[in-house]
């Protein structure tokens, strides 16, 4: 599969509030349309580890506007539990996994500089996607279970 076909797996999803508040943008608009960000999931994991440590982002706006959302998940650790995250973080919850080498929001461009940091951009996060698709299926084997036949449909 291509790095863009990836993306449309379930690997390449995420769930966000989608109703704005107070006529502001959501997080995936924030997200999307900050420049420090540029739409990276590495740099908004990392937006989101900083807000449930009480840290600044270039998110912090917004991820306060949804902080109700926020605390179903108690702590980072069960955000990153909650949604098959565990591969773009260390094991102890406490640092991302960045895609490229980063510093920090202000001297770190989130777009790769070159081809070569493209590539490498490309690859880890082929890496990331292809590890939490895997994680995805695996739950998804152990903990659903299959529906029984639908007996108000024919099905012929």
């Amino acid at each position: 599969m291509n790095f863009g076909g990836l993306g449309y797996t379930i690997g390449g999803m995420m769930v966000f509030p989608a109703i704005k508040i107070d006529g502001l943008w959501t997080i995936n608009q924030e997200r999307g349309c900050t420049k420090a960000i540029s739409d990276r999931f590495d740099y908004t994991v990392e937006c989101i580890r900083r807000h449930y440590a009480d840290g600044q982002s270039p998110l912090s706006d917004v991820l306060r506007r949804y902080a109700c959302f926020f605390t179903l998940f108690r702590d980072f650790a069960g955000y990153v539990e909650f949604f098959h995250l565990q591969d773009i973080v260390d094991p102890s919850f406490t640092a991302v996994k960045f895609f490229l080498p980063f510093e920090d929001f202000e001297t770190t461009s989130p777009i790769p500089k070159n081809r070569d940091e493209y590539l490498q951009y490309k690859a880890t996060a082929i890496e990331f996607l292809s590890a939490r698709n895997r994680r995805i299926q695996g739950w998804a084997v152990k903990n659903i279970k299959p529906l029984p036949p639908n007996q108000w449909v024919d099905e012929e």
